[in-house]
C-alpha cells in the first residue's frame, strides 16, 4: 500500500446535475434484468410474478431510504465503503468496497457480452468479441474524459429505456381496451387470472424467483456513488429516492401488468424478452428491432454505470489504505482514470470468458452479482441501524432525510434478504454462486491478513526513518 492518502472525495468535479442525477436513479431502476429476465421468471411463477416485483420493490424502498438518511448525513463517493467502515471498522469498509468493486465486474462482463449479441442481431458478420471490445474502448473513453460525459451518456441511454417502457405501456393499454392489433380478443386483464389461477406454478415456485427478481434491481444504489459528485446533493438526492416508488410500479409492475394483459404468461420461456413477446403479438413493424435496440441500449447502460463505479470505488479503497495507493489518483479532468482502466482491463477479460463458456457463463456472472449485491443492501441496513442508535445515544447528529419506521423497516429488510438467500442455497443453479462467494471471501481475508502484515512490518521499519514532518516540504 502506498503511504500516501488522499480524502475519499478530494479532487473530484461536481459535474452531476439534477437532470442527470434524476435520470441516473431511474436508469437504475432499469435493466437487462427487466428486459430479458424477466421472461424466466414469467415462465416459472406466471402472473404472480407481479406480486414477486411488487415485494421486492418494497424491500429496495426501505434500502434505498436508509441509504439516503446516511448520504444526508455525510454525502460521500464510495458511500457504502466509507459508511461500513465508519460503523463497523476498516476491515468491513474494505471488504465492502472490493465486493461491490467485483459486483460491477461481473455485471460488465455480461452486459458487454449481451450487447455483443444484440449487435449480431442486426450485422451477423461481425464477430462477437470485436463488437463487445469497441463497446468498451467507446465507455472506457467516455468515463475518461470527465463526469459530465459520463452523465450525460447515462442520461440519454436511461431516456431511451423510459420512452420504449412508457411507449409499450401505452401502446398495450390500448391494445387491451380497444382491441386494436393482431392480438385482438386475445389481450385482456382477465390473462392475469384466466389461465390456472394468479398462482399457477404454486406460492412456492413465485418465491423462488425473488433471486432472479433481485438481480433486476441490482444498480439502483448507484445513486449513491453519485454523491461525490453531484452539485447540490442535499437537495436532488432525497428527490431521486423518492420517487423510486412510482418508477418500481410504473417500469415493473406496470409494465409486466400490461405485457401479461396482452400475451398469455404460458407464451414466456427463458430467454425469451417479455417485451420482443409483446410487440410480437401486437404486430408492430420492425417490432423485434426496436426492442433490440431498446436491449442494446440497457446492456450499454449498466456496463457505462460499472466503469463509473469500479473507479470511485477503487479510488476510496486506495484513500484509506485497502488498495494500492496509484488508484488514488485523478487525470487532469478529476476522473480517477488509473482506477477506471485497471477496471477495464479485468472487464476485457469477461469477453474471453464468454467466448469460451456463452451458455453457462452469463448465468454463473449474473447470480455472482446477485450475491455481491445482497451483501451491499445488508451493509447499507446494517449501518442505518447503527447509525439510528447512535443518533439516539445523541453521539451523532440527526440526519436532515429520516428514513421512515427508523431502523424498524431496516430490520424487515435484512430478514428478507437473508430468505432470499436461504432460497438461492435451495436452487441449484444459483447455488453455485454461493460458492463462488465463499472464494471471494477467502481471497478477501487473506489480502487483508498480508496488508495488516506488510503495515506492521512498515510500522517496524518506522523509527528508523525520518520523521515525516522532519522532512523538506518538497520531499513530502
Amino acid at each position: 500500500m502506498s503511504s500516501e492518502r488522499v480524502a475519499a472525495d478530494e479532487g473530484y468535479q461536481r459535474g452531476l446535475g439534477s437532470r442527470q442525477v434524476q435520470m441516473i436513479a431511474i436508469g437504475g431502476a432499469i435493466g437487462v434484468g427487466l428486459f430479458m429476465g424477466a421472461g424466466a421468471n414469467i415462465a416459472k411463477a406466471g402472473p404472480s410474478i407481479l406480486l414477486m416485483y411488487a415485494l421486492a420493490g418494497v424491500i429496495i424502498f426501505f434500502i434505498m431510504r436508509a441509504l439516503g438518511e446516511l448520504l444526508m448525513h455525510r454525502p460521500v463517493s464510495g458511500s457504502f465503503a466509507e459508511y461500513a467502515r465508519d460503523f463497523f471498522g476498516p476491515f468491513f469498509g474494505y471488504v465492502t468496497g472490493w465486493t461491490y468493486w467485483l459486483l460491477w465486474i461481473a455485471v460488465c462482463m455480461s452486459e458487454l457480452t449481451a450487447a455483443a449479441i444484440y449487435i449480431h442481431f442486426w450485422f451477423p458478420a461481425v464477430p462477437q468479441w470485436c463488437s463487445a471490445l469497441f463497446f468498451l474502448v467507446v465507455l472506457f473513453g467516455a468515463n475518461l474524459i470527465s463526469v459530465k460525459v459520463f452523465g450525460e451518456v447515462e442520461f440519454w441511454f436511461s431516456m431511451v429505456k423510459v420512452t420504449a417502457i412508457i411507449g409499450m405501456i401505452v401502446i398495450g393499454l390500448g391494445v387491451v381496451t380497444l382491441g386494436f392489433s393482431q392480438a385482438g380478443d386475445g389481450a385482456s386483464f382477465t390473462n392475469l387470472w384466466a389461465h390456472r389461477g394468479f398462482f399457477p406454478t404454486g406460492i412456492g415456485s413465485s418465491l423462488m424467483t425473488l433471486q432472479g427478481v433481485m438481480f433486476a434491481y441490482i444498480a439502483v444504489e448507484l445513486v449513491g456513488i453519485t454523491a461525490g459528485e453531484s452539485k447540490d446533493p442535499k437537495t436532488t438526492l432525497p428527490k431521486a429516492i423518492n420517487t423510486l416508488p412510482w418508477r418500481i410500479i410504473v417500469f415493473y409492475v406496470g409494465a409486466l401488468t400490461v405485457i401479461l394483459s396482452v400475451v398469455r404468461w404460458t407464451e414466456f420461456s427463458a430467454g425469451t424478452s417479455p417485451f420482443v413477446k409483446g410487440f410480437e403479438v401486437i404486430g408492430i413493424p420492425l417490432g423485434a428491432s426496436i426492442v433490440n435496440f431498446v436491449v442494446l441500449t440497457a446492456a450499454l447502460s449498466s456496463c457505462n454505470s460499472g466503469i463509473y463505479s469500479t473507479g470511485r470505488m477503487l479510488r476510496a479503497l486506495a484513500a484509506n489504505g485497502e488498495a494500492p495507493g496509484f488508484f488514488a489518483r485523478l487525470n487532469s479532468r478529476k476522473s480517477p482514470a488509473t482506477g477506471i482502466s485497471f477496471s477495464a482491463v479485468v472487464m476485457s477479460l469477461g469477453v474471453v470468458i464468454n467466448y469460451l463458456i456463452p451458455d453457462q457463463a452469463f448465468e454463473y456472472v449474473t447470480s455472482v452479482s446477485t450475491v455481491c449485491a445482497i451483501w451491499t443492501w445488508l451493509t447499507i441496513l446494517g449501518c442505518h441501524i447503527r447509525y439510528r442508535r447512535a443518533v439516539r445515544l445523541g453521539t451523532l447528529p440527526a440526519s436532515s432525510f429520516p428514513a421512515p419506521g427508523g431502523s424498524v423497516f431496516s430490520w424487515v429488510a435484512v430478514a428478507f434478504l437473508l430468505f432470499v438467500l436461504v432460497l438461492t442455497a435451495m436452487d441449484p443453479v444459483a447455488r453455485v454462486s454461493l460458492y463462488i462467494g465463499g472464494i471471494w471471501a477467502v481471497l478477501l481475508v487473506a489480502g487483508w491478513l498480508c496488508w495488516a502484515r506488510a503495515s506492521r512490518a512498515a510500522k517496524a521499519l518506522a523509527p528508523e526513518q525520518p520523521a515525516a514532518q522532519e522532512l523538506p516540504a518538497d520531499t513530502v
